[in-house]
C-alpha cells in the first residue's frame, strides 16, 4: 500500500500548511475543505484550521480548532503541543505550562518538543521550568551550544550567577570569539554587581566589532561610568523581543496602571476630546486604549517597529514615527501638540536635558506634558544607571529640568510605578504645563 492510500490527505495537508505559511489563507480554506471532505473529522485539519484561523487574527477561532483538534485526538501530541504554543501566543500561560509539561512527559526524548516547551516557559517568564527542560535537554545532546547559552541566560535570570558564570565560561573556552556568550557573561557580572570583571569580555567585544554602540554602552559600565543615554539599538532589540507578551506582562503581570492615570487626567481638561497629542514611547499604545479616538492627532513615536504593529492594531493612533524620541522632539516644529507623554520612557532615555526643553518649544502656550521617572535618592547623583538597566531620577534635579526650560507650573506626584516580583516600583508622574499666550 502506498502512503497516498494509507493517508489520502496527507499531500492536502501538507500543501494547507505551506499555504497557511505564505498568508494564502482563501486557499488554505479550499485545500482544508477538500481535505474534509475526503477524510471527514481528522484531527489535523481542524489543527491546521486553528493555525489558519489564529494566522486571520481569529484568536477565538483558532482556539476553538485547536481544541476540538486535541479533544477528537487526545493521544495525538502534536495536536496537544500546538494547543500549546497557541495558548503561549494569546498569553494564557497556565494553560500553556500545564498543556506542555504534559507533552514534554509525554515525550521526553523528542527534541522538538524540548525546543517548544522551553519556547513556552520563556513567553511565560517560567524561568524554573526552562531551566529544567534545558538541563534535560544537555542530558540528551551534551555541550549543545545554543541550549547552553539559553541555560547561563536563565540561570543569571534566576539570580543563580554563579553557576551562569560557569556555562558562559565554558562556551568562551571553547569559542574565544563567541560574541553572545561575551556579552552574556559582561551582563551576568553586571547583574551580580561585579562591573570591573566584565572589562576584559567587554574590550574582546570592541576588537571583534569596533565601534558597536551597544558594546560600548556595556564597556562604560563595565569601568564604572553611567553613560548619560542607552544606545538605540539596544532597546530597540529588547522592546522588539517583548512585543507581543508586553500588555500582558506589564498591566496584568505588574499592575501597570500609569496610562490610565495620564488619560484620566488628560480628559479632565480636555473633556470634549479636541486635541493634539504626541505619544513618546507609545509602546504598544495603551494610552492610545485610554484615551479612545480623539478629536484632533494622536501621534505615537516608538524605536520599536514591534511595539509599533501592536499600537496600529488598536486604531486609534492617526500616524507612529518609529525613531529614538530625541530624533523625534529634534525634527518636530515649536507649538505642534496640547499634550505630550513619555510614560516609562525617561526610565530608558536617561538624561533629560535635551528632551524636557525640547518637549516645551514644540508644546501649545498652557500645554501639558506628562512624564514619569523612577525615583533615585536625594542623597545621590541625579541620573542613576540600576543594576535591572533602568535609569532612576533624582525628584529635585527633574523639576529644575522643567522649571529652568520654561514651564511655569511643574507638579510631581509620587506613586507606585508597578509591581516587580511582588514588590513595588517607586516613581513619580510629572506634570509641568507652558505658559498661556
Amino acid at each position: 500500500m502506498s502512503a497516498t492510500q494509507a493517508d489520502p490527505i496527507r499531500k492536502l495537508l501538507e500543501t494547507a500548511r505551506a499555504q497557511i505559511g505564505k498568508g494564502e489563507l482563501r486557499e488554505a480554506a479550499q485545500t482544508l475543505n477538500q481535505a474534509q471532505r475526503i477524510w471527514p473529522n481528522d484531527a489535523r485539519v481542524f489543527m491546521l484550521a486553528g493555525l489558519m484561523a489564529e494566522k486571520s487574527g481569529n484568536a477565538k477561532g483558532a482556539l476553538e480548532a485547536m481544541r476540538k483538534c486535541v479533544a477528537m485526538a487526545p493521544e495525538w501530541n502534536p495536536g496537544l503541543l500546538e494547543l500549546a504554543l497557541l495558548l503561549a501566543r494569546q498569553n494564557q500561560f497556565k494553560e500553556a505550562v500545564e498543556t506542555a509539561e504534559k507533552v514534554a512527559e509525554r515525550e521526553p526524548k523528542n527534541l522538538l518538543v524540548l525546543a517548544s516547551v522551553v519556547d513556552i516557559a520563556h513567553r511565560a517568564g517560567h524561568h524554573e521550568m526552562a531551566v529544567r527542560h534545558l538541563r534535560r535537554g544537555l542530558d540528551l545532546v551534551p555541550g549543545d551550544v545554543q541550549l547552553r547559552r539559553l541555560l547561563a541566560r536563565d540561570l543569571s535570570a534566576l539570580g543563580q550567577h554563579a553557576e551562569a558564570l560557569q556555562v558562559w565560561g565554558g562556551l568562551i573556552e571553547q569559542d574565544a570569539k563567541d560574541a553572545e556568550a561575551l556579552l552574556g557573561r559582561v551582563l551576568t557580572l553586571l547583574a551580580a554587581g561585579k562591573p570591573a570583571q566584565a572589562i576584559a569580555d567587554t574590550t574582546a567585544l570592541l576588537e571583534l566589532a569596533p565601534g558597536d554602540s551597544v558594546y560600548a554602552y556595556y564597556n562604560a559600565l563595565a569601568h564604572g561610568i553611567t553613560p548619560p543615554h542607552q544606545p538605540v539599538e539596544l532597546n530597540r532589540q529588547l522592546f522588539d523581543g517583548m512585543a507581543e507578551l508586553y500588555d500582558q506582562h506589564t498591566v496584568r503581570g505588574l499592575r501597570y496602571q500609569l496610562p490610565k492615570i495620564v488619560a484620566d487626567k488628560i480628559l479632565a481638561r480636555y473633556p470634549e476630546k479636541r486635541l493634539n497629542v504626541l505619544d513618546l514611547g507609545c509602546g504598544t499604545g495603551l494610552l492610545g486604549v485610554c484615551l479612545g479616538r480623539i478629536d484632533g492627532f494622536l501621534i505615537g513615536v516608538d524605536i520599536s517597529s514591534k511595539m509599533v504593529e501592536q499600537a496600529a492594531r488598536h486604531n486609534v493612533y492617526d500616524r507612529f514615527h518609529t525613531v529614538n524620541l530625541l530624533e523625534a522632539l529634534d525634527a518636530t516644529p515649536a507649538a505642534q501638540y496640547e499634550v505630550i507623554t513619555a510614560l516609562d520612557v525617561f526610565i530608558y532615555a536617561g538624561d533629560l536635558g535635551e528632551a524636557i526643553p525640547n518637549a516645551q518649544r514644540i508644546l501649545q502656550p498652557a500645554g501639558d506634558l506628562y512624564f514619569s521617572c523612577e525615583t533615585a535618592p536625594e542623597d545621590g547623583p541625579d541620573l542613576v544607571l540600576q543594576t535591572n538597566g533602568r535609569y532612576a531620577h533624582k525628584r529635585s534635579h527633574v523639576l529644575t529640568l522643567c522649571r529652568q526650560a520654561g514651564f511655569e507650573t511643574v507638579n510631581a506626584e509620587d506613586l507606585v510605578l508597578r509591581y516587580e516580583a511582588g514588590e513595588p516600583v517607586q516613581g513619580f508622574l510629572v506634570v509641568a504645563r507652558k505658559a498661556a499666550a
